[in-house]
């Protein structure tokens, strides 16, 4: 039978940890703040944008958007980037990326601190998650697979995962979080051979691909946990699909996060909640 991992209940396990954070800031006069800085009208960045804005007003924290259009200088961005690194209300920076063309986006996201940095996106970010140090935090969309992986018990230790995709945003550091957990980490690409066996042999798989119902029958078996992060629009049938043929793995008895509603709808919780831990950590105060 199959089980869906909605996206919801994890999401909401996140918020409560973040009102919680977000109360103990205020009472010691601390106002956590987010600068969304986006070059651009992209669709689909301008719908995580409003998605972001909408968490962090309920959860209590101010959110303020530095918008550039496509005709904007690229020094112009990286000068308002430098204005809020260096402006300690700002707590995090979030830059909306892909860049469109014209801008420099690997030193427009140098320019941000890894202090600041929420959605990990920094080569000091990213440094910290590899070593491990805590310093900097790990991109929301791999976060947030880790925090469904939590909510639902599943716990990667002992465990085989398969990671298809190998970007920095999530491949990478959600292979690098799995194996923090002590999973046995396997990465796939797109130059992998028999990614299939590869899949079929796995106890997880996070499917990050990008490429539209891409795992189906032959990478699936009974037992397995499969974490979706790709969204696609399917022509053909008219709705959002994820990189997994949803409609294949109903031949098994596996769980599976639904597209939508899944890792994205724990993604702004992740990035609201980085937000937070970086306005406790400038304020000097405990992470519990």
């Amino acid at each position: 039978m199959l089980q869906l991992l909605k996206g919801a209940p994890a999401a909401a396990g996140v918020n409560k940890k973040t009102e919680a954070l977000v109360s103990a800031l205020k009472e010691e006069g601390v106002a956590p703040s987010l600068a969304i800085v986006r070059a651009g009208e992209d669709e689909g960045t301008l719908s995580y944008e409003n998605a972001a804005i909408k968490r962090c007003a309920k959860l209590g924290i101010e959110c303020a958007v530095f918008a550039f259009c496509e005709k904007d200088s690229d020094d112009e961005l990286q000068r308002s980037l430098r204005i809020l690194a260096s402006d300690p209300s700002v707590h995090g920076i979030l830059l909306m990326r892909p860049l469109p063309k014209g801008f420099d986006e690997a030193a427009a996201r140098e320019l941000i601190p890894p202090e600041k940095d929420v959605d990990g996106c920094t080569e000091g970010s990213l440094a910290g998650l590899f070593t491990g140090s805590g310093r900097g935090f790990a991109p929301c969309t791999a976060q947030a697979v880790m925090e469904i992986l939590d909510h639902y018990g599943i716990d990667p230790a002992s465990k085989d995962a398969v990671v298809i995709g190998r970007s920095l945003v999530i491949g990478k550091p959600a292979a690098m979080l799995l194996l923090a957990r002590n999973a046995s980490v396997t990465i796939c690409h797109s130059r992998s051979s028999d990614i299939a066996g590869k899949c079929k042999n796995a106890d997880i798989i996070i499917a990050a691909s990008g490429q539209p119902e891409s795992v189906g029958t032959e990478h699936l078996r009974d037992g397995q946990c499969v974490i979706d992060v790709g969204v696609s629009w399917s022509e053909k049938k008219q709705r959002l699909c994820g990189d997994v043929c949803f409609e294949d793995a109903e031949g098994f008895d596996l769980s599976i996060t639904p597209v939508p509603g899944g890792v994205g709808s724990v993604t702004t919780s992740i990035l609201a909640l980085h937000t937070a831990e970086a306005a406790a950590r400038a304020a000097g105060l405990e992470l519990g």
